[in-house]
């Protein structure tokens, strides 16, 4: 489903808007979040499946890491939790740098490293998620 494809635009748009604004007036915010965030889980999932595993498990993995990060900032400030603090910001930099490193220029990698040694790697085609840059660069910030 595209932004611009009719099921969008008179279908899903329609409903989930109207859901949310319905939930919202009854006084329950978060569910009307928590609705939006699921309608948004299921258009992504509606280009491939294979990739909402994906993007969720990215999301868990950075609200981990953010959750570990509060934990170690809520001890008493010393040296020894703001070191931990800052490994972990580092590791879940790390982690989200080394997904979009894979899927953006796996090829790019692997072709130059035949080209250079002679080898004859062979990767398969890698399908490119969509909004990875998007949804890579959001989390870290």
């Amino acid at each position: 489903m595209l932004f611009n494809s009719h099921i969008f635009i008179f279908i899903f748009l329609p409903i989930t808007l109207s859901i949310f604004f319905k939930i919202g007036r009854m006084g329950y915010s978060h569910f009307a979040i928590a609705w939006l965030a699921g309608a948004s889980l299921f258009f992504y999932g509606w280009w491939n499946p294979a990739y909402l595993i994906l993007i969720i498990g990215s999301i868990l993995f950075n609200y981990t890491i953010g959750v570990l990060i509060v934990k170690q900032a809520s001890k008493q400030a010393s040296k020894q939790a703001s070191k931990q603090a800052s490994n972990y910001l580092a590791l879940g930099i790390i982690v989200n740098l080394f997904l979009l490193g894979y899927f953006k220029y796996a090829h790019f990698f692997v072709a130059n490293i035949n080209l250079l040694t002679g080898e004859t790697f062979h990767l398969e085609h890698i399908l490119l998620p969509l909004g990875i840059s998007f949804f890579t660069f959001q989390q870290i910030a």
